[in-house]
């Protein structure tokens, strides 16, 4: 974990982080907690919520709300809106950063099962949790939605099949709905983190040298300041690097 000295730029703001166990979406925990969010994080492994609420407890003080469950549950994620409903009355942030790389090979390869998962994690899921948590953030005097995309998503790519295709309607998704809430004080964007070191990425470069990436806690700055209730970009692409 590195050291983190937040400036309470996310003070008293509730964030949903999904995906939030390791990489890019506990380096996204830390920093929020850092800066003073109050957290609630989904991944599917309890182990590895209840290792980065240790680090945050460190970092904030603060215990964080810890939901584990698999995001292709889609019926948890309606249940997971009514309990914040519930417990906070609204939702100040949500992250939407839970994904999965899936095999590159050609798309004639790629089995419809397979097909299936990574479009339900990536894209359908994240439209479930859109639709549920909708109403949270426009109870926010500042609700921010953002959700992390790929480079992929952006022309086509031979052997990247079902991700690209994924990454590609989830941004259409989002500048749908930036759009729709154009009136509304909700403001929703995407961030394309580049180049980190993350498993995914090792996954789908094995030759590169992870040592020449950035880590995911080195690249948080556009993660915070599209949080924040400043930020007045609305269906933007932001690259972090």
């Amino acid at each position: 974990m590195t050291d983190i000295a937040g400036t309470g730029r996310l003070a008293g703001r509730i964030a949903l982080v999904t995906g939030a166990s390791r990489g890019i979406g506990a380096a996204i925990a830390r920093a929020y907690a850092s800066e003073g969010a109050e957290m609630i994080l989904t991944a599917r492994t309890t182990g590895g919520l209840e290792e980065i609420d240790d680090e945050i407890r460190q970092i904030s003080g603060k215990t964080s709300l810890l939901v584990p469950f698999d995001l292709k549950d889609f019926d948890a994620i309606d249940r997971l809106g009514a309990a914040l409903y519930e417990r906070y009355g609204r939702l100040d942030i949500l992250v939407g950063n839970a994904g999965v790389l899936g095999t590159l090979s050609p798309l004639g390869h790629i089995s419809p099962k397979e097909f299936q998962e990574v479009i339900d994690l990536n894209l359908t899921a994240n439209w479930r949790l859109l639709r549920v948590m909708d109403p949270l953030l426009r109870q926010s005097e500042a609700g921010r939605a953002i959700f992390v995309s790929s480079g992929a998503a952006r022309g086509p790519r031979a052997y990247w099949g079902t991700y690209a295709i994924s990454k590609a309607a989830l941004e259409m998704m989002v500048g749908i709905y930036a759009q729709e809430i154009l009136q509304t004080k909700v403001r929703a964007n995407i961030i394309d983190p580049g180049r980190a070191r993350t498993r995914m990425r090792a996954k789908a470069y094995p030759g590169e040298d992870p040592m020449s990436l950035k880590t995911p806690d080195e690249i948080m700055a556009p993660f915070v300041a599209l949080a924040e209730a400043g930020f007045a970009g609305n269906g933007e692409i932001v690259k972090a690097q």
